[in-house]
């Protein structure tokens, strides 16, 4: 199977809100740039990135955690983030039953990781050297 493919099974098998959950947490990332990866790590968590990891998801038993690998890099104006806060890496954003995804604020933030990860990668590229 595909990692969409095990994406679509997860969100399938999940027949009670978190199925809606993940599947609207899915599609505003997705939404957000069209090159972003999906892939299946970790033993069966969903990832996304581009130019490096922008997000897990996971669904617990009364939760959906949608993790930024590097969260508290980012703006959140919309105040997304309501797990991890003191962290000095990852931020998380927990749906709870009857949360609504804003998936407006959700694609601004995954675009500010994609943004990050841009900047990050620059970063660590090798200097070329004048002769």
């Amino acid at each position: 199977m595909t990692p969409s493919e095990h994406i679509d099974a997860l969100i399938a098998g999940l027949t009670d809100w978190r199925g809606k959950t993940f599947a609207s947490v899915r599609k505003a990332i997705l939404a957000a740039d069209r090159e972003i990866l999906e892939e299946w790590k970790w033993m069966g968590s969903p990832v996304w990135s581009r130019d490096g990891m922008i997000a897990v998801a996971n669904a617990h038993k009364g939760k959906v955690k949608v993790t930024f690998a590097h969260g508290a890099s980012l703006p959140d104006p919309d105040k997304l983030f309501n797990a991890g806060l003191d962290g000095n890496m990852r931020r998380a954003i927990d749906y709870l039953e009857g949360d609504k995804v804003n998936e407006r604020a959700l694609k601004a933030l995954v675009r500010a990781a994609i943004d990050y990860n841009r900047t990050k990668s620059k970063k660590k590229a090798p200097k070329s050297k004048k002769t």
